[in-house]
């Protein structure tokens, strides 16, 4: 089981560096509670302020090399179930 964890953590944050090589900032729709419609016909879509976010030039390549690190670790835990 800790094996699997440790490779899934691993994978996770190579993806996320690979995805941080590819773009340069990140929109995020933050939602709040949406105040009450002021007529029965008020039907249009409420939305919050937008939050941008840039990542460092260094988080890529800590992603990557740091889930390499923990993928080559997990590949050296020693199974703990013996096969029958």
């Amino acid at each position: 089981m800790w094996r699997s964890l440790f490779l899934a953590l691993g994978v996770s944050a190579i993806i996320l560096g690979v995805e941080c090589f590819a773009v340069e900032t990140i929109q995020l729709k933050a939602r709040e509670a949406p105040p009450p419609p002021s007529t029965p016909w008020d039907t249009a879509p409420k939305v919050g302020p937008r939050k941008m976010i840039a990542p460092p030039s260094w988080a890529p390549w800590t992603l990557v090399s740091a889930g390499a690190v923990v993928c080559l670790y997990s590949f050296t835990i020693p199974a703990r179930v013996k096969k029958e």
